[in-house]
């Protein structure tokens, strides 16, 4: 058998495990691998089924002789393969099942209608093997397998009481019994592959082609995997966007739903990012090629999903270490009741036997196991759908533990740049148009962020300047109209004499709600004054409202003095701001608020912020769209910058946590009803497997109610 094909990104052969479905499997396969000399190291994706070995070529084939003896198929997984995806054929596996049951429905008649006929008995006997080798024969070989290595898995368990039933006579049975679950353990993974399909269905977003410029002038269509970096890519309108890339000629808006979550479309212009999958919906857009199509922020976010669905959330780790007590004693029990039951009571060892196999199908943990994993890979993909990337089922389960939120100001709870939010013209012997028209004419010459503000909410003109002159630290000045005009801050003004106690008073009411004062004058008298800020988002003071109403404390922790702190928590309605903060001083911040409230979460930009999201509970990083830092450093990835996705997030986290444990509950309910039920000897091994695989389905359904919008 070859070595599956090496990745180019992390090394290793991968190979497609058909039958590993849960954790289960997974750590049968573990442990199957333990010891083998030379193995550099295994991981797993489960929503994929996939497998990667780490090894020299002459140690893989060791390794997949391992895994075969423990009862599974690995399959080599060609780079790009859609069978990497976790995609089945059902159809087959649905024909061949539909003939088990139809087998053993036979097997049932004739011993329903001749019992006694030694002809019809032998017939019905050749139905029911017939039945259980074509519904069972994987069971077996895994059970098999288990049972060789000393472990009682669900497979371990299903192939001792189906056997058993067989030996004992109940051959009707244990057709039906083998034919129903694994017609169950189908619709089971089916469903689940739903879960774990969410995620990859973005995946298809991205078209398969894209239409390059050719250095003769032409456009030619390339598939997208072969694009490479600055390459200039054509969309038309109503196509969907191929590639990462920054547009250099046209314009457009833009559907970023599948990356941000966001349903009404962004405008993009000259200059603006984009991102692949997403939907030009009009104008004809030219794109500079910013990421390898395996690098896009599309496909890194799908990646991101699936490794967070290699990890074990809390109560995930829990329902494992109790399955592993769980399947042992249940299986004691079976083995006393048919050992001491004919002892104590007055059953025939024909009648304690077959109780004791009821019992070992009851005792099945599939129903335990696949309730938690199925809920959290629905959770995961509900969130990934709205632009919400949560890097761990730990994150998604913990989040509804949140007592307090810190959240850095610039970019996260404001617009992060500066706005022309005042102006106040002083004098009445110019006409305001004329001083504004001057402001204007000022501040499109400079290249300062607060000069570019004003020029932006004034309009800037077409009048004519001369000998204009930068004052580094304090403003600019020019000629205009025959006018000496300055645009200065306060301190300019201050040092050419033109402050007087009614401009102190305006400027102090500017100043103590936390905005930038720029004043613009003559030689002789000041004519006006604008003020800069930056303006919260309109959507943060509903994020904080929502917070405020889900019980979670908000903390805004900034570089900026105390005055533009308390002003914008004022605004914003946050519950409290500390100003003035190094990252040091941010980091000291979280530790506190942990020791006084409890799980705290940081939220910023996930680079200046970095010290402060490493040491929360939860760091949440903001507008992380195409960012690699951000996407690295926090542990919940915001893909706009829209604050409400945060009150989303913890709502999901609580629904999450509920349907978790209404799971754990009907899981575990119904095997204790039927275990009493067969203890007192009202349970069949038909009851036994409707139970099993009833509450195995129910967990699988109730879990994928999170994917709803």
């Amino acid at each position: 058998m070859p070595a599956g094909p090496a990745s180019e990104e992390t090394g290793g052969s991968v190979f497609r495990i058909p039958t590993m479905d849960c954790a289960t499997e997974e750590a049968e396969i573990r442990r199957a691998l333990e010891g083998i000399p030379g193995l550099r190291g295994i991981s797993f994706q489960l929503s994929a089924r996939t497998l990667r070995i780490d090894a020299s070529s002459t140690v893989v084939p060791l390794a997949l002789d391992a895994i075969r003896r423990a009862g599974f198929d690995p399959q080599p997984v060609a780079s790009g393969s859609p069978q990497a995806h976790g995609r089945t054929s059902a159809s087959r596996d649905l024909w061949r099942l539909a003939l088990a049951l139809l087998l053993a429905v036979g097997a049932e008649l004739l011993a329903f209608f001749a019992p006694n006929a030694m002809a019809f008995k032998g017939a019905g006997m050749a139905l029911a093997t017939a039945a259980i080798w074509l519904s069972g024969f994987s069971v077996y070989r895994k059970g098999f397998a288990a049972l060789r290595h000393g472990r009682l898995n669900i497979n371990a368990l299903m192939t001792v009481a189906v056997t058993g039933a067989f030996l004992i006579g109940q051959w009707p049975e244990a057709a039906m019994v083998m034919a129903l679950y694994a017609i169950a353990e189908l619709i089971e993974a089916r469903a689940v592959d739903r879960a774990r399909n969410a995620i990859q269905s973005l995946l298809d977003l991205a078209p398969d082609s894209a239409e390059v410029h050719q250095p003769d002038g032409t456009w030619r269509a390339v598939a997208s995997k072969d694009v490479v970096l600055d390459a200039i890519v054509r969309v038309k309108p109503g196509a969907r966007i191929p590639l990462d890339g920054v547009v250099i000629a046209g314009a457009g808006a833009v559907n970023q739903a599948p990356v941000t979550g966001e349903s009404i479309p962004v405008d993009k212009a000259v200059g603006d990012a984009v991102f692949a999958g997403t939907i030009n919906e009009t104008g004809m857009l030219e794109i500079k090629v910013t990421a390898a199509a395996a690098n896009t922020t599309l496909a890194r976010i799908i990646q991101a999903v699936e490794q967070a669905q290699g990890t074990r959330a809390p109560t995930q780790q829990f329902v494992d270490k109790f399955a592993t007590v769980y399947t042992p004693a249940v299986f004691a029990l079976a083995v006393a009741v048919a050992i001491l039951a004919p002892l104590l009571v007055d059953w025939t060892w024909a009648q304690a036997m077959y109780k004791a196999l009821v019992l070992l199908v009851i005792a099945c943990p599939c129903a335990l196991v696949i309730a938690t994993p199925v809920t959290v890979v629905s959770g995961l993909a509900s969130a990934a759908r709205r632009g919400i990337l949560i890097k761990g089922g730990v994150y998604l389960e913990s989040a509804h533990k949140l007592k307090v939120i810190a959240l850095d100001k610039t970019g996260t709870i404001t617009e992060g740049k500066p706005r022309l939010v005042a102006t106040e013209v002083l004098t009445s012997s110019i006409p305001e148009a004329q001083v504004l028209r001057w402001a204007g004419d000022l501040a499109g010459h400079s290249d300062h962020p607060v000069s570019i503000a004003i020029a932006a909410g004034l309009g800037q003109s077409n009048g004519q300047l001369t000998g204009f002159t930068a004052l580094p630290g304090r403003g600019i000045e020019a000629m205009a109209d025959g006018q000496r005009l300055t645009l200065g801050n306060h301190r300019l003004i201050e040092e050419r004499g033109l402050c007087n106690a009614g401009i102190e008073a305006r400027l102090a009411v500017h100043e103590a709600q936390g905005r930038t004062v720029t004043l613009l004058a003559t030689d002789t008298q000041v004519l006006a004054i604008f003020a800069v800020a930056d303006t919260i988002k309109d959507s943060s003071r509903e994020a904080l409202a929502e917070l405020h109403a889900l019980g979670v404390r908000s903390v805004m922790l900034t570089g900026d003095n105390e005055a533009t702190a308390k002003t914008i928590a004022s605004q914003a309605g946050i519950d409290d701001a500390r100003g003035n903060l190094l990252p040091e001083d941010k980091l000291a911040a979280i530790e506190t608020l942990q020791k006084r409230y409890g799980m705290t979460a940081m939220t910023g930009d996930g680079i200046n912020d970095a010290p402060a999201l490493a040491r929360s509970d939860i760091g949440i990083a903001m507008g992380a769209a195409g960012t690699d830092t951000a996407m690295e450093a926090a542990d919940v990835v915001i893909m706009n910058d829209d604050l409400r996705r945060i009150p989303e997030t913890i709502r999901l986290s609580r629904r999450t946590h509920a349907v978790l444990w209404q799971n754990i509950a009907l899981a575990l309910g119904i095997k204790f009803v039927f275990l009493l039920l067969a203890i007192f000897d009202n349970a069949t091994m038909w009851m036994a497997v409707f139970a099993d695989m009833g509450a195995s389905l129910i967990v699988v359904f109730n879990g994928l109610r999170l994917l709803r919008r």
